[in-house]
């Protein structure tokens, strides 16, 4: 039982440490999940799971979010040490891996290139543990291709936010505040009324009362916060001005 568990740990450090990427290796979600399947390695002794031997638990967890047909892998596991497993004995151990913690379910979006490449791999004779670290590097890649666009998508949304915030400004509605033509200095527009921010060196606020963006306008004071500013000038645009 000791080598076994040993074998299992040893097999998914392995597993671990050859991804291609930093970005994977570092990631806390990689290492909380990572530290769940080696206790559940060590643990295996005391499972209800009891016809999951090691090399099948190994398999099971690495093959988990790569979309491979059930019929295949079950016949895949019943190859390695362990009673015979039947396809709900697969699927449901599946499913219970997808729900534990730091885990989540496939990725659909994924599904038709992991078979597509599981296809074409089988009908040149990989076996299906080679199929599967495939597999999990073409993940880790897909991955993050689509953290990249997400983040693409991120800068793209708000830059269209920021330029409709700024064409707001100049066409002189009020509106929050936002840089004009790239400017260090924020600008903001409250009950008709036009105001400047700027960060000094010490990181405060300096807060201005202006009729136009070349105006340098009238200090109306010094914050600490952004947020402070923000507070004091929701009396001050509504205040009385003197005449």
């Amino acid at each position: 039982m000791n080598s076994d568990r040993q074998y299992a740990v040893a097999s998914l450090l392995f597993d671990y440490v050859k991804s291609p990427s930093l970005r994977h290796l570092r990631d806390p979600h990689s290492v909380h999940r990572l530290a769940r399947d080696i206790v559940n390695a060590i643990d295996r002794a005391g499972s209800v799971w009891s016809k999951w031997e090691a090399e099948r638990e190994e398999v099971a967890n690495a093959a988990a979010p790569c979309w491979i047909p059930i019929e295949d892998l079950l016949a895949s596991l019943n190859n390695l040490p362990g009673p015979q497993l039947t396809r709900t004995d697969v699927e449901q151990r599946l499913r219970a891996i997808w729900e534990e913690p730091h885990t989540s379910y496939p990725n659909e979006d994924l599904k038709d290139g992991c078979l597509t490449l599981y296809l074409a791999e089988k009908a040149q004779g990989t076996e299906m543990r080679a199929i599967i670290g495939m597999l999990q590097e073409h993940l880790e890649r897909e991955d993050e291709r689509l953290r990249r666009e997400q983040e693409e998508r991120y800068r793209k949304l708000r830059e269209e936010e920021r330029a409709k915030l700024e064409q707001r400004f100049l066409s002189g509605a009020d509106c929050g505040w936002t840089p004009i033509n790239g400017s260090a200095a924020l600008y903001c527009r409250r009950n008709g009324r036009t105001f400047r921010i700027v960060q000094g060196k010490e990181k405060r606020w300096t807060l201005f009362r202006v009729e136009s963006i070349e105006d340098e306008g009238d200090l109306l004071g010094l914050y600490q916060g952004r947020g402070d500013a923000n507070k004091a000038l929701q009396t001050i645009a509504y205040a009385n001005e003197r005449r």
